[in-house]
């Protein structure tokens, strides 16, 4: 029995594969009936790029009309001539059940398919510009065959949500006064049934009884999954992706992606999904030359092309595409109930010379280099967004000096809510890279963060782009032996958690991996029967627990208030100080970083107003394979100016170690 029109090679139905179908066949001889969905608004608003509920109206929709079940179809192909859906159900028959086009000029092909239940491969079969003949996938279908097929499959989103507590406090779970703690996963290599077989998965269920429990007991507050869109290649990590409206059905159905976001929602964490408006693939079931022209894409090739990742561009210009971008990032916080989306590749979005030399790009109408429509559907998304989901979070991964990216629209801002620090990860990562006893040279580079901090609302972001592609495991880019690779990490970590801004924390590093992320196998779970990798995850565990219990670390993260630089002479022997502060002065946090291999004992720190501080965070303890043997029961404190209220504490420092008082 024929599967779809691309699997004519001894293809055979899995278990997993049957619980999607039914097949059956439809009598072919029935006509298609001219049945719509669309009311003259809903095409006009389309058109326009005001349409954000597209989700709605296109793809399958299983519907009983004139009390006669089937479903009902509807594809955007503007330049086709001819558009039939062909599938199991009429033995892939082109001619079998054409669509009808709307007299509207709108380009929409509609019809209702009597008998057609949900379960059904499908394509569309496409009689497309100059006499191309295409299959296509649904750009709006919820559900996908299993790679390497690449029929759509009739299904709905429906799901019966638990998870009314957690939506009725989200705001505050969400706000920027709020500890904001971000594990990034990879689904597929997370964790896999079978670490040698990069075949199989764990399904959505799996997925859910292992990574719920070990993300609260982690203490992150959000998760974030790199795109779970629907994807035909797994290198590309689903960043290139072909079903917009689908989760991948690797894993499981849609009701068991949603299954999985509501039961983190029901132990209180976050569920934050990468989402990808820059670009798309060129497979041939998806979107590109849609029916044999530029449909979703620039036709301008200097536009519509990305070099970097051999892909297309969407055009932005095209109210159509538009509202089918910004319908989308609304269907994952409505039907998934997504707590916020991660934009990836904002960067190249706002610039027309993005990743291109002189001569391969066009300046806009004013002669800049900003990519107008771009921009101005950017500001629109995130305006729909929290207009429609006021308690949700958008964050661009934007990598340039752009400005005002977490600022409103209204102050001329693109309206995310806030952005990856990308500057504060190379520098960071360059600092801690260098021999320690030269680090003292790189103390202005170190400090820098705070110099524009205020300028955003920033994440600190440690993600999964600084563990590939030759750039080595967080732990080898470290420097020194093995004690002290682990002790800089802890180090590094501390601070981490310590700076204003959201964390951001990809899967493996915190119990430092020692092999680059390979998206074929899971993560390095064997290396926790070393005390040294425990002691890893144990110390970023602590850290969670102690950014979510100290108000001082999060209440004030973004105004300058709560960041205040402590003694800064110390510079050229690298010992560095600084305070957090909350909204009750009683909570301030005093945070002193060691960059060198050296102990020091009774080291003296100047600060004002406090004098009792007690050490409430060691990153040298024995239970992160530290030495635990320099810490501080007891500080001694003695009051140097009563004008100023000026003290002097006297203090253990270890050696690469951070110690926080309270």
């Amino acid at each position: 029995m024929k599967k779809s029109s691309d699997a004519d090679d001894a293809l055979h139905y899995s278990e997993e594969e049957k619980k999607y179908e039914d097949i059956h066949f439809v009598d072919s001889t029935k006509p298609v009936w001219n049945y719509s969905l669309f009311t003259d608004d809903d095409v006009t608003n389309f058109q326009n790029g005001t349409h954000y509920r597209l989700y709605e109206l296109f793809g399958n929709k299983q519907l009983e009309v004139l009390n006669t079940k089937g479903t009902y179809f509807a594809v955007w192909a503007p330049n086709a001539t001819q558009v039939s859906v062909i599938g199991n159900f009429n033995h892939w028959n082109n001619d079998a059940h054409k669509l009808y086009v709307r007299l509207d000029k709108s380009g929409i092909w509609e019809g209702f398919i009597p008998d057609v239940w949900s379960g059904e491969s499908y394509k569309y079969h496409i009689h497309g510009f100059g006499g191309t003949q295409l299959d296509k996938g649904d750009p709006y279908s919820h559900l996908w065959e299993k790679r390497p097929l690449t029929a759509s499959i009739t299904w709905g989103t429906y799901y019966e949500w638990t998870d009314k507590k957690w939506m009725k406090h989200r705001k505050k779970n969400n706000s920027l006064d709020a500890p904001f703690s971000v594990y990034e996963v990879h689904l597929p290599s997370w964790m896999r049934p079978d670490k040698y077989d990069e075949e199989i998965y764990n399904t959505y269920t799996q997925i859910t009884e292992r990574l719920v429990p070990y993300v609260k007991e982690m203490g992150f507050t959000h998760v974030e999954f790199m795109p779970v869109m629907e994807h035909p290649f797994d290198g590309s990590w689903g960043y290139q992706g072909t079903g917009y409206y689908a989760p991948t059905s690797r894993f499981g159905s849609p009701q068991d992606f949603a299954a999985m976001v509501d039961a983190f929602h029901n132990e209180g964490i976050g569920v934050l999904l990468d989402w990808v408006p820059s670009h798309f693939p060129y497979d041939s079931h998806g979107l590109f030359m849609f029916d044999g022209t530029h449909t979703y894409e620039y036709a301008d090739m200097r536009k519509g092309y990305h070099p970097d990742w051999n892909s297309y561009v969407f055009n932005y210009k095209r109210g159509e595409v538009k509202s089918f971008l910004i319908s989308n990032a609304r269907f994952w916080c409505d039907r998934f109930h997504a707590d916020g989306l991660r934009v990836d590749a904002v960067s190249s979005l706002l610039k027309l010379d993005y990743s291109r030399s002189a001569g391969q790009w066009e300046p806009n109408e004013y002669g800049g280099n900003g990519n107008i429509e771009a921009i101005a559907f950017i500001k629109d998304m995130n305006e729909t967004l929290y207009r429609d989901f006021p308690d949700v979070i958008t964050i661009a991964e934007e990598s340039t000096n752009w400005p005002k990216v977490s600022r409103p629209t209204f102050d001329d801002g693109l309206g995310f809510g806030m952005k990856w620090m990308m500057g504060w990860m190379h520098d960071t990562l360059d600092y801690f890279k260098m021999e320690p006893m030269l680090r003292h040279l790189l103390q202005n580079k170190f400090t820098f963060s705070m110099m524009y901090f205020y300028d955003e609302n920033f994440m600190l972001p440690l993600s999964h782009d600084e563990v590939v592609h030759g750039k080595s495991p967080m732990i080898y880019k470290m420097p020194g032996d093995d004690w002290q690779k682990f002790a800089n990490l802890r180090l590094l970590y501390t601070y981490m958690f310590t700076h204003p801004g959201a964390k951001l924390l990809f899967m493996g590093n915190e119990f430092a991996a020692t092999s680059e992320w390979n998206y074929k196998s899971e993560l390095q779970w064997d290396l926790l029967q070393f005390p040294s990798h425990t002691g890893m995850k144990f110390c970023v565990q602590k850290l969670n627990e102690l950014y979510r219990s100290e108000p001082a670390l999060y209440e004030k993260q973004f105004e300058p208030a709560g960041f205040e630089w402590g003694d800064l002479t110390k510079g050229s022997q690298a010992v560095i100080a600084y305070k957090r502060i909350g909204k009750d002065r009683k909570d301030d946090i005093l945070v002193i970083l060691n960059m060198t291999p050296l102990v020091h004992h009774n080291w003296e720190l100047y600060v004002h107003d406090k004098c009792d501080w007690k050490e409430i965070f060691n990153s040298n303890g024995k239970e992160f394979w530290g030495t635990g043997d320099v810490y501080n029961p007891e500080i001694k404190s003695e009051l140097m100016d009563e004008g100023t209220k000026a003290y002097k504490l006297t203090i253990n420092l270890p050696a690469l170690g951070a110690i926080v008082l309270r």
